[in-house]
């Protein structure tokens, strides 16, 4: 597979500190593959991951590829400096293939261990632009990522917590400040997907949990310090 031609130099003197995730919505891997590649689309990703597990280097981890677009996370602008992206062929409503986890898991440690990324440091599209993006979607199996130490996950046993802290300590985790409405979606979207109806006391407790553990004066936390229970430019 060819490299694609969207990309350029990470701006100021960046370099990657998180990891964005993607679904590619298209048909197929290779239609998305074709997309990634032309110069018309101008979009990118440094990786792309068939529903075989075959993973397809498209610009190297150096460069800045084109994948995220307008967001934020802790507060930090152009992501796409900021980070390596990983696209996922998946159509935004189908499970993830097996073999395509099994193999972002193993990309996943070997980035981690070559830039430093923390657990924390994982993240979805939909996390760092909230209303704008839903991917990797509600059917991404984030809690996976966690046990294995690739992303991070609320303690099991947070208990309930107060709705009127929940923006609040939702931003202090990582996600921007956006409507209200947007912001409890794209929470939900990662932590509770199949949640319905009004911000709750347990949207708000997980919210704090995540932003004690994993929040800026956590320097991202270790992976042991929490429990598990059962379209345009994007330059």
């Amino acid at each position: 597979m060819p490299l694609s031609p969207n990309f350029g130099e990470r701006r100021g003197g960046l370099r990657p500190e998180f990891v964005v995730i993607h679904y590619t919505a298209m048909e197929s891997c290779a239609a998305a593959a074709a997309r990634l590649c032309d110069r018309e689309s101008e979009v990118s990703a440094h990786y792309l991951i068939d529903y075989d597990g075959a993973v397809h280097a498209l610009v190297p981890e150096e460069a800045r590829a084109w994948h995220a677009g307008a967001g934020l996370w802790r507060g930090l602008e152009d992501m796409n400096s900021r980070s390596i992206g990983v696209e996922l062929a998946n159509d935004g409503f189908e499970p993830f293939a097996a073999a395509q986890m099994a193999a972002l898991e193993t990309l996943l440690a070997e980035i981690m261990v070559r830039w430093g990324i923390g657990p924390a440091g994982v993240i979805g599209h939909s996390d760092m632009a909230p209303g704008r993006k839903g991917d990797p979607g509600a059917r991404f199996d984030w809690k996976r990522l966690a046990r294995a130490g690739l992303s991070v996950w609320p303690s099991s046993a947070v208990g309930q917590g107060d709705p009127a802290a929940f923006a609040g300590a939702a931003q202090r985790f990582g996600y921007p400040p956006v409507a209200d409405e947007a912001l409890l979606a794209a929470f939900r979207l990662r932590f509770r997907p199949w949640a319905k109806g009004p911000l709750d006391a347990v949207d708000a407790a997980l919210a704090q949990d995540l932003a004690a553990c994993f929040g800026p004066a956590s320097s991202f936390g270790p992976a042991s310090s929490f429990d598990i229970d059962q379209d345009g430019q994007e330059a």
